[in-house]
Order: structure tokens, then sequence, then C-alpha cells
């Protein structure tokens, strides 16, 4: 059971970064029914593990670990499978507001990013977000030149994506 203060503790956090899980949510699932359901997995995920939360890295770099690992496993899933749904309080659910609307670019990326593959689309996101190599290598577990290494290529494959897309759309 948990305390009030260390729900009021979780939902501060969430609401501060609540802004990861749309990105998140919406890079892994392609629906909106989807995109809601794996943000709804995500935020149970971070809650069921939120008192394991130690303080040895940011709370920013575990809830992107959490957020992502849950988002690649559901991604994989085939949806053919039924989904169990886990009876959460309806006071953190409500901690994930409406998602704002997106501009036209907003909508290009993420259709670029859906097509990529689970570890380069989690890159790019934390790449996105503005975190550093050292940060990204921590949440992905890998080195900080892999990271380096990584998102050099993923970028000149995504300008040459990002190009050939825009001259579509024209």
């Amino acid at each position: 059971m948990a305390t009030p203060a260390l729900q009021a503790q979780f939902e501060q956090q969430i609401e501060q970064h609540r802004k990861v899980l749309y990105k998140i949510s919406r890079s892994y699932a392609q629906t909106r029914e989807d995109q809601e359901d794996l943000a709804q997995e995500i935020l149970v995920q971070l809650w069921r593990s939120f008192a394991r939360f130690d303080g040895r890295s940011l709370f920013l770099t575990w809830m992107y670990r959490v957020a992502l690992n849950t988002a690649i496993s559901f991604a994989r899933r085939e949806f053919t499978q039924k989904r169990y749904v886990v009876t959460v309080e309806d006071r953190l659910l409500a901690a994930l507001p409406d998602r704002p609307p997106e501009t036209g670019e907003e909508t290009l990326l993420y259709d670029i990013l859906q097509q990529l593959d689970p570890l380069p689309r989690a890159l790019l996101l934390l790449y996105l977000d503005g975190n550093r190599y050292q940060e990204i290598a921590d949440v992905l577990g890998i080195s900080p030149t892999n990271v380096a290494t990584k998102l050099s290529r993923l970028k000149e494959t995504l300008r040459d994506t990002y190009a050939k897309r825009k001259v579509n759309l024209k």
C-alpha cells in the first residue's frame, strides 16, 4: 500500500515529465487508442516501480528506462493478443492529461519515428529531448561513444528520409 506522501511525490514527478509519456506513446503506437493504452501501461509500470526508485540516477533517466522498456515490449506484442487491464486508482490515471495537438512537422517526425527499429527510435527520442550522450547511454545501456556513432548514422538516414518525405508532401 502506497503512502499519501509517496503517491504525491509520484504525481508531482509525472506531472513535471508528462511530455515524455506523450512522446514515447506517440512514437511506439500507431492509433490514438493504442497510444492511450500504451501511455496508461507506462504509467502503471512507473507506479509499480516507483517505490524501488533509489535516486542513483535522475528521475527522468529512470522514467525513460521504464517507459522505453514498456513501449518496446508493447510494440513487440501481437495486436491479436488479449491485453489485461490492471485496475489503478482513477487519481493516478488523471495524472495523464489530454495530449496537446501536433503540428504538421511533429506528425511527419512521428511518422518517420514509427518506421525505425526500437533502439534507434529510443535513441532519437532521447536525443530530441536534449539529453546528453552520457544520459542516453545510461538509459539505453550502451556506451556514450556508441551513442555518438549511432546518432551520427541515424541523423544521416533521417536527413535523407525527411527530405524525401517533405518533397512528396508538396
